[in-house]
């Protein structure tokens, strides 16, 4: 089967229900928006050094096909039946998360720079293509009524993706404090 099938040649695009719409649609621009997000999380989980991110991060990139087939769809009965949603518990999850990261981390009494490790980096690009995604969604919000879940999961994906990122820069922040240490040793073995 060909990559290319030549219907957008005219500047229209499919839903998931098969509605079709112009590729600059304000719900095209939406759910592609998220699609960039997703990608750039996957880059994201390629640099983490925790592996408990790495595997978060891959769980939220398929829940981010959920998010993006529901957006991409103006018949939901033709969605819901096909396809898992975004629910409760996977808000749940994220916020669980947050709210144990947030205890053992130390605390943050101004603004950080964002990303003072790759992982930490990446994650932060991830943070504020999460935050544009949103508000394109709120933007599309105002034509078209979408379940709460959703608004409120991709409100805590963006603060996810900044806790993990201080999370991240805090381990490669130990592991620097670490090599020092054992570059001080084995330099004092050396001398003796």
């Amino acid at each position: 089967m060909a990559i290319y099938t030549k219907t957008g040649d005219k500047g229209k695009t499919s839903l998931f229900d098969g509605a079709r719409v112009r590729k600059d649609d304000l719900r095209v621009e939406t759910y592609g928006t998220f699609d960039e997000c997703n990608a750039q999380i996957s880059v994201a989980e390629k640099y983490c050094q925790l592996s408990q991110n790495k595997k978060l991060l891959k769980q939220i990139e398929y829940k981010m096909f959920f998010l993006q087939g529901e957006i991409a769809t103006q018949d939901t009965d033709k969605f819901y039946g096909k396809s898992q949603r975004i629910e409760a518990e996977d808000i749940q999850l994220l916020e669980h998360v947050i709210d144990d990261y947030t205890t053992k981390l130390p605390k943050v009494t101004s603004f950080i720079l964002p990303g003072q490790s790759l992982a930490g980096a990446q994650l932060h690009v991830c943070r504020t293509l999460c935050r544009r995604a949103e508000r394109r969604l709120i933007q599309l919000g105002d034509t078209i009524t979408f379940r709460p879940e959703i608004e409120q999961y991709v409100n805590r994906l963006s603060d996810l993706m900044y806790i993990l990122a201080r999370a991240e820069d805090h381990e490669a922040q130990q592991e620097k404090i670490v090599d020092e240490v054992v570059k001080r040793y084995m330099k004092a073995i050396e001398s003796n």
